[in-house]
């Protein structure tokens, strides 16, 4: 049995008349006369009366046709569906982040992506990027926003672009001694308690502040740490200490804290965009697209990796 002969059984119980349903249908009287006959063959029952009043569904007709009539709409929609998940519109992104890619620049790109895919179920994960490397590596995620490019075993196979630069810079609570100050200096802070993100889930910030502060420096090993930026800007608010982390935390100011530039200007690693290249959803590659329109470098960066230029897809209602 195909779609075709619940399409034909259809239009005759709909019209009522072999040959106005042949013409309806845009085929010859016999070859639907025949594909009926057929029909009734195969399910065992004879499905209309053929009379001189005209054609009609038996009992045994009507309860087929009212199944032919489902089956047919769910054929349709599944065609449909199928479509829309070609073309990036359905589907499941998992996406695990870093908390500072929350400031910027995943607002927008998370924004615009769900106001253009509302049907593309957006799993999101905040871990560290040790936790987020791990998780993509393992076919957990399906990309991650890290601090640095991931590492370690597999990472080579990853395709990674930057999607964010950023430099260190301390925030301190109002009533600081620090608080009136344009930039503060390497040598202040290492004569002030520091708070600072866990050098076991960050490493590559831990690495750098070592460097900026010296290998032994006690004011990092005395230092309070902190799950993520917006813990560190909390504590510094209540006075624990002098906090460290990216300029981009000036886009979420709060009472009771003042930031202040680091001296020398310290770049901190860049917010690097990681995927498997392997088997791309329809959806990741519609998610890639709206990062390359709102991130125009990283879009450019991707076209690179990626080995060609694409035009981007556009929302459903774009």
């Amino acid at each position: 049995m195909e779609a075709r002969h619940l399409r034909y059984a259809l239009a005759l119980a709909e019209h009522g008349h072999f040959g106005r349903a042949a013409r309806a249908l845009g085929i010859a009287q016999p070859p639907l006369s025949k594909q009926i006959a057929d029909l009734e063959r195969e399910t065992g029952a004879r499905l209309f009366d053929r009379t001189r009043q005209g054609v009609f569904p038996t009992a045994a007709g009507e309860a087929f046709l009212a199944r032919a009539r489902r089956a047919l709409e769910e054929m349709a929609a599944a065609s449909v569906d199928a479509d829309r998940a070609a073309r990036g519109e359905t589907g499941r992104l998992r996406l695990g982040f870093i908390a500072s890619a929350l400031l910027d620049p995943l607002p927008d790109v998370l924004g615009r992506f769900g106001r253009e895919r509302p049907d593309v179920r957006l799993e999101l994960h905040e871990m560290a990027s040790r936790r987020s490397t791990a998780a993509l590596l393992a076919g957990e995620l399906d990309m991650a926003v890290t601090l640095g490019p991931p590492r370690g075993a597999g990472a080579e196979h990853l395709v990674s672009v930057p999607v964010g630069h950023d430099h260190l810079i301390a925030v301190v609570g109002s009533a600081h001694p620090y608080a009136g100050q344009a930039s503060v200096s390497v040598d202040q802070l290492r004569r002030q308690p520091l708070i600072v993100a866990a050098g076991e889930d960050e490493p590559a910030i831990a690495t750098g502040l070592r460097v900026l502060l010296g290998e032994g420096a006690a004011a990092l090993d005395g230092a309070t740490v902190a799950r993520d930026v917006h813990t560190i800007m909390g504590l510094a608010a209540c006075g624990v200490g002098v906090g460290l982390g990216p300029s981009r935390m000036r886009s979420a100011p709060r009472p009771g804290i003042r930031f202040c530039e680091v001296t020398p200007k310290t770049a901190l690693p860049d917010l690097v965009l990681s995927f498997a290249d392997r088997d791309r959803s329809p959806a990741l590659d519609a998610f890639l697209d709206t990062v390359r329109r709102n991130c125009p470098d990283a879009g450019a960066a991707l076209d690179r990796r990626l080995g060609h230029a694409r035009e981007p897809r556009r929302g459903p209602d774009a």
